[in-house]
């Protein structure tokens, strides 16, 4: 698992769809907010929980079409398929993978792109946790779709259209956790919710989608 795990790691750096391209794409939504509503710390801040949350969702889907696309393109997904390796566990390992080199990126920056919204100071560390908690239901998720796509043409915006609608708990109880921390309610109740629902994926998805490759590889 920790081979494949490596090697994964640098086919995501290699394929363009790693560090810095999430990142990227983040820094360039937050950044445009201001212009279309405004530079005033009134208009941004009420704003900025649901604003870096979404950017985090729509960064995370950047690169999920490359979960289980290159391996099908030179093979490697059929020896997967019949490695000693559970394919559940290829999966949750590709998961992984996905999740250190786009969402871990994103958490690490977070804070400092939560500036350009003014989001305050009190509300970083509940970001920081909530991003945590959050975004290893969203790699899950999206390994789940990509494995149902696999191999389609054209299968980016396909792929898109089966994960958002699947991400929305996490985005709502994500987002209530960081206004919440904003506002200095409690965000304990969301953040259980939350811890839930990333719990939940993590064990039952991966299942799901090594179901979804079986059928794909037939």
């Amino acid at each position: 698992m920790l081979a494949l795990l490596k090697r994964d790691l640098v086919l995501a750096t290699r394929a363009g769809g790693g560090f810095g391209l999430g990142v990227a794409f983040f820094l360039i939504l937050c950044a445009l907010v201001p212009f279309g509503v405004g530079p005033q710390t009134e208009a941004l801040r009420p704003i900025a929980p649901g604003i870096l949350w979404v950017g985090a969702l729509l960064a995370c889907l950047l690169s999920l079409d490359r979960i289980f696309a290159l391996d099908h393109e030179d093979g490697s997904l059929d020896l997967l398929a019949t490695a000693p390796l559970p394919l559940e566990g290829g999966v949750a390992v590709k998961a992984l993978a996905h999740w250190l080199t786009t969402s871990l990126p994103l958490i690490v920056a977070a804070p400092v792109f939560g500036l350009l919204l003014h989001l305050p100071g009190k509300a970083v560390p509940w970001l920081i946790i909530s991003l945590l908690v959050g975004t290893p239901a969203l790699s899950v998720l999206g390994a789940f779709g990509a494995a149902i796509t696999v191999g389609l043409r054209r299968g980016g915006l396909l792929l898109s259209l089966l994960v958002l609608p699947l991400y929305i708990p996490t985005l709502i109880f994500g987002t209530e956790i960081v206004r919440r921390g904003m506002e200095g309610g409690d965000p304990i109740t969301p953040m259980l919710f939350l811890a839930g629902i990333s719990a939940a994926v993590v064990a039952l998805v991966p299942f799901a989608a090594a179901a979804a490759l079986r059928v794909n590889l037939r």
